[in-house]
């Protein structure tokens, strides 16, 4: 067996680990006597590591060389000057390097970004120069169309197009009704990730349509990521058309059903001063903040919003799934 340097240094590590594991008992010394202490002959000789055993810890090796490299790109996404106006500001509450990190986004990865918004776009911001070695994709809406839908398209078309170098790797496709358009080709994704946006696919009655489009989208092992406004599961179901909570047995039920394995969640986005109860739904926090917008007197306004600062963003699930690879 041919080792690279690197293999050997890890093989000298794992030899190390395994002479000191056996050395590092709970168990209180024996006694000093002659009986009770080998002898340096009869001492063995650690037993070399596997190629199965180095392979494996090479692979954790990469695997955290990776993760590394992934964090470096993001956090440098981050502090680039291409950030709208406010958007650091929603660091605190969004945790992207975790959120993206616990998605498992590499910078050569194709990701497809589902409804990102109009000209704000928070989390394209952060990812298009993350995937610097990929590509985004932006299932956005339709600028043709009227009303919102047609503003955000508009927005976000002239948001990519004023900033080429950081935005030259994102392609837009219209997915404004999921019942009638999917997420691109088949088995051509990576990722698929949905930002706080679930509770619109409910009101459309869209949810199913979604799911299943995620599904195809994904290559085999392709993941899943939802961050999205967390309701209490005692809460009443009409809550989820009204006020933007859902429940977080809804998202799974759903994702479960169009053939996704959930693998993993996080408390990351968690926030345990958000009552889930409130006037305006959750676009009573920041940075909606409804109930202050309309407010005349500029002192109340500063202490309608100071109050919900105070909170801060709404309590969030962020689950991560899985395409099935068979």
């Amino acid at each position: 067996m041919n080792l690279d340097p690197r293999s050997l240094l890890l093989a000298g590590s794992l030899a190390s680990a395994v002479a000191l594991a056996g050395c590092s008992g709970s168990e209180a010394p024996a006694p000093e006597s002659s009986a009770a202490q080998p002898s340096e002959e009869a001492a063995e000789t650690p037993v070399a590591p596997s190629a199965e055993s180095i392979a494996a810890l090479t692979d954790t090796v990469s695997e955290a060389a990776d993760e590394g490299a992934a964090a470096a790109a993001i956090l440098a996404a981050l502090g680039g000057d291409h950030r709208s106006e406010g958007a650091a500001a929603r660091d605190l509450y969004r945790h992207p390097v975790e959120t993206l990190g616990f998605f498992g986004i590499r910078p050569d990865m194709t990701v497809v970004e589902v409804w990102p918004g109009g000209g704000s776009a928070w989390y394209t911001e952060v990812l298009a120069p993350t995937l610097a070695d990929g590509q985004l994709v932006a299932a956005s809406y339709d600028a043709a169309s009227e009303g919102y839908f047609g503003r955000a398209a508009t927005a976000y078309a002239e948001k990519l197009a004023a900033n080429p170098d950081v935005y030259g790797n994102v392609t837009t496709l219209v997915y404004e009704d999921p019942a009638a358009a999917n997420l691109g080709t088949d088995g051509s994704a990576d990722a698929v990730l949905l930002f706080r946006l679930y509770h619109n696919a409910i009101r459309g009655e869209t949810e199913d349509d979604i799911m299943a489009d995620a599904f195809a989208a994904l290559k085999p092992g392709g993941i899943l990521g939802v961050v999205q406004h967390r309701s209490p599961e005692d809460a009443p179901a009409e809550r989820e058309r009204r006020d933007g909570y859902v429940k977080e047995s809804k998202v799974i039920a759903d994702a479960e059903a169009a053939g996704f394995v959930l693998e993993a969640r996080s408390e990351i986005n968690a926030n345990p001063d958000d009552t889930h109860e409130h006037e305006n739904g959750v676009w009573t926090l920041p940075p909606v903040l409804a109930l202050c917008g309309d407010m005349d007197d500029e002192a109340t306004k500063a202490a309608c919003r100071a109050t919900w600062q105070a909170i801060g963003e709404s309590d969030r699930m962020t689950l991560k799934f899985v395409k099935p690879t068979a």
